[in-house]
């Protein structure tokens, strides 16, 4: 099942499958990806709570999000996006940070840069908050003017 919410950075595709978030998409959406999306359900419950809840995130009500997530991923990627919940509200990490943080070595700053890129479930799996380790921010699946919507979001939700 999915549906379809507006944000600042536009509409926003939440899909849901065995009672739990599986992706959420920026527009302009497409399908090439092989995911499982089913036929549009506006009042599924598992879909209307996340899109309340996205809704409380953009108003700067909502500072941590408490739903059924599935992302599909390999071994490493559910690692590192393990890790990217830990990020807090309004705070940043670096790739190398998260490499650390796994027992990784820097050297492995590139396959969670990947990983991060590949998380399904952007926004909730805040994979926004990871930046270069010079403090830029570095590309982003949404588009970098994005994440910087979102790193905005975040920090002026907190002064």
């Amino acid at each position: 099942m999915w549906t379809v919410t507006d944000s600042p950075i536009g509409e926003l595709r939440l899909v849901e499958h065995g009672g739990a978030i599986t992706a959420i998409e920026f527009s302009p959406f497409g399908d090439p990806d092989g995911r499982v999306r089913g036929r549009r359900d506006d009042a599924h419950p598992v879909l209307a709570e996340a899109r309340r809840q996205l809704t409380a995130y953009f108003d700067r009500d909502l500072l941590e999000f408490d739903l059924p997530l599935a992302p599909g991923g390999s071994l490493f990627q559910t690692q590192v996006w393990e890790q990217l919940k830990l990020i807090d509200y309004g705070e940043t990490a670096t790739y190398g940070e998260i490499a650390a943080r796994l027992g990784r070595t820097n050297a492995a700053s590139r396959a969670v840069g990947l990983a991060n890129g590949s998380n399904p479930i952007p926004i909730v799996i805040p994979c926004h908050r990871v930046i270069g380790a010079n403090g830029t921010l570095t590309g982003y699946a949404g588009g970098v003017a994005r994440k910087q919507v979102l790193l905005e979001l975040e920090q002026d939700a907190l002064f």
